[in-house]
């Protein structure tokens, strides 16, 4: 059997192992260990094995990892997001679908310092979902808008997905996150005007709240302040030079905890909920690297990524078309199982091809970043859908799945403006 059959062999073996609800994670290494004892002998897999995982975990770039997690987790249980939400009230509230665009804003400020897709709409749900209620606004955008919002928390810096995506493409995290900094502003805007334009059309979806005083607005600024601060420290020392991306993370764990206690936030009870779960967070995210490693061994010894790059460059199509394909792979991947799984296990297929087409690498990898983001909110298996139901139980996940659905067409514009003009991601590296 010649090697590339054998890696499409264990590609439907990982993916049968998938669909029987095993851990994707486990599911990569078994399938790639299994299949590099098989291909390659047992001394070569043990060797590669060894060796591929001890220069992985012997990186400084996995500790960027836990301290922006860490960070995040810090100011989530401190509870200064509430300045947030309650900022981006005052300035956006007396607008028709001014509280759903202020979710959205205060998403985004929180993503600044977080990193995560989950914790965003778990935390903006808990405080936002309330307010919606009372303030009668239509279950479908108050649900969509907290979900959808949640996922700015995979695409603004820092970013555990770009992190991972610059890991198995050895890319620079700098780089990445320089240039995902205006995708992430565009989406943000572009998400609240979806917001706009729905609630003009239709006012009852959600109605204009209380005005407020300039001098209110201004008050409610100096509530947030010490989160932008941090961010600025963090991701500006960054492209700077003044520190590494490692030594950003440490500094941003070390700002939180200080802005944390400055602000009389900090208790021991919620460093311990901190630290217990980002060791969480950052274990799945590991282990995911670590099957990530072993599979893409593999896959690269059967020469199947090459095989898929020789074949996509010779079709006699636009190569626009192709990335259009990928990209539906990606987005239908990321509907039936984990986004960030789905991510990991085809990036060693794939993006050989990608760049074999002429495209730029970073480029690639914002999008992905962005179609990854887009797997929290369509159903299936959706996570953010599921938390913000989980959250408030009286609206029904086809509620939910609804209104996220307002902002698909939103993430298909944006793709679309970035396939058109490449610059608005290459102009920063």
């Amino acid at each position: 059997m010649d090697p590339t059959s054998i890696g499409l062999i264990g590609i439907i073996a990982l993916l049968v192992a998938i669909f029987l609800r095993m851990p994707v994670s486990f599911t990569m290494f078994i399938v790639g260990f299994g299949g590099l004892f098989l291909f390659m002998g047992k001394e070569a897999a043990f060797n590669i094995l060894s060796a591929d995982i001890w220069g992985q975990f012997s990186s400084y770039t996995l500790a960027i990892i836990p301290l922006y997690v860490f960070m995040g987790e810090i100011i989530f249980r401190s509870g200064i997001t509430q300045n947030l939400f309650d900022a981006a009230y005052k300035w956006l509230g007396q607008y028709k679908g001014g509280m759903a665009s202020t979710t959205i804003l205060a998403s985004a400020g929180f993503s600044s310092i977080c990193g995560s897709n989950t914790a965003t709409a778990a935390t903006m749900g808990t405080i936002a979902l309330p307010e919606l209620k009372k303030y009668k606004y239509d279950q479908a955008i108050s649900a969509g808008s907290v979900a959808t919002g949640g996922t700015l928390g995979i695409l603004i810096p820092p970013s555990t997905v770009l992190i991972v995506i610059a890991i198995q493409t050895q890319q620079s995290v700098q780089d990445l996150f320089a240039a995902v900094l205006l995708p992430g502003i565009l989406l943000t805007t572009l998400m609240i005007l979806t917001v706009i334009f729905l609630c003009q059309r239709n006012p009852e979806l959600g109605p204009a709240g209380p005005k407020f005083s300039m001098g209110e607005k201004l008050k409610a600024l100096k509530g947030v302040i010490p989160v932008f601060v941090l961010f600025a420290f963090v991701i500006g020392g960054l492209f700077y030079g003044l520190f590494t991306p490692t030594e950003s993370g440490a500094f941003g764990a070390f700002g939180a905890l200080l802005i944390t206690i400055a602000m009389k936030k900090f208790t021991w009870k919620r460093l311990v909920a901190a630290l217990d779960s980002t060791i969480r967070s950052t274990a799945m995210v590991l282990f995911l690297v670590v099957g990530a490693v072993v599979f893409g061994r593999f896959i690269t010894a059967t020469r199947l990524p090459f095989a898929v790059a020789e074949f996509v460059s010779n079709l006699a199509v636009p190569s626009v078309i192709i990335l259009i394909a990928i990209l539906l792979i990606y987005v239908i991947g990321g509907a039936i199982m984990d986004a960030l799984g789905f991510l990991i296990l085809s990036i060693p297929i794939f993006f050989p091809a990608i760049i074999m087409l002429g495209y730029d690498p970073v480029w690639f990898s914002i999008i992905l970043c962005i179609v990854t983001s887009l797997g929290g909110i369509t159903p299936p298996v959706g996570v953010n859908a599921f938390i913000v139901q989980g959250i408030s139980k009286e609206i029904p996940i086809t509620t939910v799945f609804k209104g996220t659905g307002y902002f698909i067409v939103t993430y298909t514009i944006l793709v679309a403006i970035l396939i058109l003009f490449p610059q608005l991601v290459t102009f920063a590296v």
